[in-house]
């Protein structure tokens, strides 16, 4: 059984090796594995996830079972859009995948941010596993972008959306 805490300095190695595992098992087949290794040196770059971890706006999450890190998620408040928090990572590991590890940790990321109305996200256009999961869990596409992640990626992503519902605090 998996429990959700947040994540520690501790488990970056083990974030960065999952991360890079569900990079290649979820984008190899839809972009080459040549692009994936710039993907996973770039967003996924030990570096930046130790940057991510100390962001203390943000919320790093880990499921763990005591003996392995089997999915990670991350979110912040949104610079751009007010009352929005934006899921930058939700991940399980390809192993772990069915196993009910991405919903807790989406059902706990959703809780990080009281004072957020919506949760955002982009994801690509190719990935309908991801695609049908946020759907499935309340998500709605509202726009489209030609560039996932950064400004420069290359892959189409829609941007999808759910309302959260406010904290009485």
């Amino acid at each position: 059984m998996y429990f959700v805490r947040t994540a520690s300095a501790k488990d970056l190695p083990s974030i960065h090796r999952l991360l890079v595992a569900a990079y290649e098992s979820t984008y190899v087949p839809l972009h080459g594995a040549e692009k994936v290794a710039e993907l996973n040196a770039s967003w996924n770059a030990p570096e930046l996830l130790a940057s991510l971890l100390a962001d203390t706006a943000g919320e790093f999450l880990v499921a763990d079972n005591g003996r392995e890190i089997g999915g990670v998620a991350y979110a912040s408040p949104s610079r751009k859009l007010a009352k929005t928090a934006g899921l930058v990572k939700l991940y399980v590991h390809p192993e772990r995948k069915r196993q009910g590890i991405g919903q807790a940790l989406l059902a706990e990321i959703e809780t990080c941010f009281p004072h957020a109305e919506r949760l955002r996200l982009q994801v690509d256009v190719d990935n309908h596993d991801a695609i049908a999961f946020y759907e499935a869990h309340g998500f709605a596409v509202v726009d489209r972008t030609a560039n996932c992640g950064t400004d420069e990626s290359g892959i189409p992503a829609l941007i999808m959306e759910k309302t959260l519902t406010p904290s009485p605090f």
